[in-house]
């Protein structure tokens, strides 16, 4: 991609009275850093409403970070606007830019930043203090914010005793303590391990049905992405890809990029026996003589009957099983299973499809299938999606 001027930002007025409940709306952002070649943040547009998290999702460098910091003043778009509610507190067309301390929005970052010299009362205060709030408001504001976070009691005790979890829990008191109208979180569980990274999942989606404010999280894993956020907006290369809810984005994907990043695919070969206007095709398995599934695509003008697909699966959409004769039931495709690992919760089985390749499937480890035997495997009958290929093609 090469680099481009700012497209003009969209005509700089608030959002109207049917988006009262907005919190956050960026308008055609644009920023390109000195000395970049291509725009870190592309024409973005978002709006985050009260009440929800909304996720930035995508992989190192897609502009995410970029995006969040142009919300807390700390970057200056190029072009585009950003309101929060009706307020403005960027319009780049008139030069107006509100400075960062203004915006009233907490903040969490992916360090704790948490002062190893003050008290955890003291770390949660300082924003307070640095606002000349009174005294009594400061104590008062930090014992709720505390109560918040499930740290009442920890007020007396210095920083450097607490562990990494509550060291992550008093920075979230100390973004929450000012009230804000909205909070920005980047990448805020990374430095924690695997267990506390799900304790905190957990905790701040409780903290944000509470206080239903409006949160903005950044992050390129998909399991927090999942399973915390209202929706998501995946980004690569500056460009939302799809946003929606998490459901959507894992089993309707616009694109290629959603399929692979979101979670994994496993793809099938197939040729189209039918299809209707809305993108609904049925697909008949390459490899298989009586298996037939049914996919959706978001380009059903270039998907014809007749035409080579691939099919995107969801391993947890497949069930393998031991084959009973030669021939796969109905519905179901054959394979042998090359390679078993047991994990824990499931066995993962390496599996050499018939007319296909091979694939990773999940399987169920009170049912365990030895190496090196055939098996069949059942698809779910619908609900997957269905992209162009040449594969026919590589085949002659």
């Amino acid at each position: 991609m090469t680099s481009a001027a700012p497209h003009s930002a969209p005509s700089a007025q608030a959002p109207n009275s049917e988006m009262s409940k907005v919190a956050v709306s960026l308008r055609g952002l644009w920023k390109t850093y000195p000395g970049g070649t291509n725009p870190a943040v592309r024409n973005l547009s978002i709006d985050i409403n009260d009440g929800e998290i909304l996720t930035l999702l995508g992989p190192s460098g897609c502009g995410k970070t970029t995006t969040l910091r142009m919300v807390a003043g700390l970057e200056h778009p190029d072009a585009g606007d950003i309101f929060f509610g009706e307020q403005s507190v960027v319009m780049t067309s008139k030069r107006m830019f509100m400075a960062p301390d203004k915006r009233n929005v907490g903040m969490v970052f992916q360090s704790y930043a948490i002062w190893p010299h003050m008290t955890v009362a003291e770390n949660v205060a300082f924003p307070l203090k640095a606002r000349r709030f009174p005294k009594s408001e400061i104590k008062e504001r930090a014992r709720k914010a505390l109560d918040l976070v499930g740290l009442s009691g920890f007020e007396d005790r210095p920083g450097p005793l607490l562990s990494g979890g509550q060291q992550q829990r008093v920075a979230f008191a100390r973004a929450l303590v000012t009230e804000p109208r909205v909070l920005l979180l980047d990448e805020p569980f990374s430095n924690l391990d695997a267990k506390l990274r799900e304790q905190m999942r957990i905790s701040v989606k409780l903290l944000q049905k509470r206080l239903n404010i409006a949160m903005l999280f950044v992050t390129h894993d998909q399991i927090e992405a999942l399973s915390l956020s209202n929706r998501i907006a995946l980004m690569n290369f500056g460009v939302v890809q799809q946003q929606g809810d998490p459901r959507l984005l894992y089993e309707e994907p616009a694109n290629e990029f959603v399929r692979d990043f979101v979670g994994r695919t496993l793809l099938f070969k197939g040729k189209v026996q039918s299809g209707n206007p809305s993108g609904q095709l049925a697909i008949a398995l390459e490899g298989a003589p009586d298996c037939v599934v049914f996919g959706r695509t978001y380009n059903p003008d270039s998907i014809k009957t007749g035409a080579a697909v691939y099919i995107g699966v969801r391993p947890e959409d497949v069930e393998i099983l031991p084959a009973n004769g030669s021939t796969p039931p109905a519905g179901m495709i054959g394979g042998k299973a090359q390679a078993a690992l047991f994990v824990g919760e499931r066995i993962e089985y390496q599996v050499d499809v018939d007319g296909q390749s091979t694939v990773l499937i999940y399987g169920e480890r009170h049912r365990p299938i030895d190496e090196g035997s055939k098996v069949w495997l059942k698809l779910r009958a619908d609900g997957h999606s269905a992209w162009t290929s040449d594969w026919s093609h590589k085949q002659e």
